[in-house]
């Protein structure tokens, strides 16, 4: 398979890069027989429809104030369609890409980011540095056609402490995007990401986030994820070190036609390791909600405590949400837990609010938006609140909320 014309884009001598083309010689799409890809549409996407983009635009000068207005910090990335057109601040935006790299999942589409990325972008953290301001990366996709790859790489040292948001938006535009983010947090360093992805109804985004947490050290991520036809993230947090945690959450409004596909492996490798992850979403119109998560310890891993939630609102009476968490234990001492529901929203609370007043199309607005302030309240990077809380609303009122299923 060589759907993107890899003579133009160099391998060089980059071990990962060779390998990543002989795995794709030849290879094809995955089928939704396989279990990792159950439930997903992914024998509909058309890899020939895309193509990586050369060149991009620069940004005006109103567009780059309205972005630091936005996001008012001195580290600031932009990048068009995968290529950096503006950089500020801490980030290297020219990293050697033979620097050293976490393991890889080894998928396909982690093999086209491998490939066709342009370098990537590096963060490096020294042991014991405390980087207040945040950390703010912005990819911006607006050209028709276009297969963007980006790739994010951070490396924070022993007793360090860094956050980080990366935003994926884009126009209404047919585009293809595959990030992969990984994170490396050091012993006793404290690692925040947030990642926000307001893509267009018609992009498909498939990515990869990857971490691995030394000795004591606390990694958090945060994902919101409202945009995209088919919008899936792998998130793996490999819990090396004794006494590491780890969290992982997410919220996510599914409507119209979206597919929203989420795979969380939570991989406890050191004893005393600690993770919760909670994911909370709804699904409207027509939409679907795929979660599927594993926690895993190892037989090294004894003292472990980890815990598993996966909540869904299903609103529209052709919505529909898939959610199937694992547990692959092989030691005795720990304590694990998984848990999901999927339903309509409650009956009490909205007959608790309309006792109160409320008409009954508002009180199902704001359960829903109270349903994700369990995960918005806890964001490691504070800004995000007054966004992803316009998103929510603007998503309820686009939607067919209204019409919900009755319980």
């Amino acid at each position: 398979m060589d759907p993107f014309n890899s003579a133009t884009h160099s391998v060089g001598g980059h071990d990962r890069r060779a390998q990543a083309s002989q795995h794709l010689d030849g290879a094809s799409l995955p089928s939704w027989e396989l279990e990792e890809w159950r439930y997903s549409p992914i024998e509909d996407l058309e890899l020939e429809r895309y193509a990586v983009v050369d060149n991009a635009t620069p940004l005006a000068a109103d567009e780059l104030a309205a972005l630091q207005v936005r996001y008012s910090t001195p580290n600031l990335v932009v990048t068009r369609n995968g290529l950096v057109i503006h950089a500020q601040g801490v980030v290297e935006t020219d990293a050697s890409d033979d620097a050293a790299r976490l393991d890889a999942n080894g998928d396909l589409f982690g093999d086209m980011n491998e490939l066709f990325a342009p370098a990537p972008l590096r963060l490096t953290v020294k042991a014991g540095a405390m980087i207040e301001d945040d950390i703010v990366i912005v990819h911006l996709i607006d050209q028709d056609g276009a297969a963007v790859f980006t790739r994010l790489v951070v490396d924070a040292g022993d007793s360090s402490a860094v956050k980080i948001l990366e935003v994926f938006e884009s126009t209404d535009i047919d585009a293809l995007v595959v990030p992969q983010i990984e994170i490396s947090c050091g012993g006793s360093a404290n690692v925040g990401y947030v990642a926000q992805q307001q893509l267009g109804p018609r992009v498909w985004q498939v990515g990869s986030q990857i971490s691995e947490v030394g000795q004591q050290g606390t990694f958090r991520s945060s994902i919101a994820a409202f945009g995209g036809h088919y919008a899936r993230m792998r998130s793996d947090c490999r819990l090396q070190g004794r006494g590491a945690h780890g969290d992982l959450d997410a919220i996510y409004f599914g409507d119209s036609d979206q597919v929203l596909d989420f795979r969380t492996f939570q991989d406890h490798n050191a004893p005393n390791t600690t993770s919760n992850l909670l994911f909370k979403g709804v699904v409207d119109d027509a939409s679907r909600a795929i979660y599927t998560g594993l926690i895993r310890v190892s037989e090294d891993a004894p003292g472990t405590v980890a815990f598993q939630t996966n909540s869904n609102i299903k609103l529209g009476a052709e919505s529909w949400a898939e959610s199937v968490p694992n547990l692959e234990i092989e030691t005795n001492d720990v304590k694990c837990s998984h848990a999901s529901t999927v339903g309509p929203i409650d009956e009490e609370q909205r007959f608790y609010l309309e006792t109160r007043g409320v008409p009954p199309h508002v009180a199902d607005q704001l359960i829903v938006a109270g349903f994700f302030d369990e995960v918005i309240a806890d964001l490691p990077i504070k800004t995000t609140e007054t966004s992803l809380r316009a998103a929510i609303a603007q998503k309820l009122g686009s939607g067919t909320l209204g019409d919900v299923v009755p319980a």
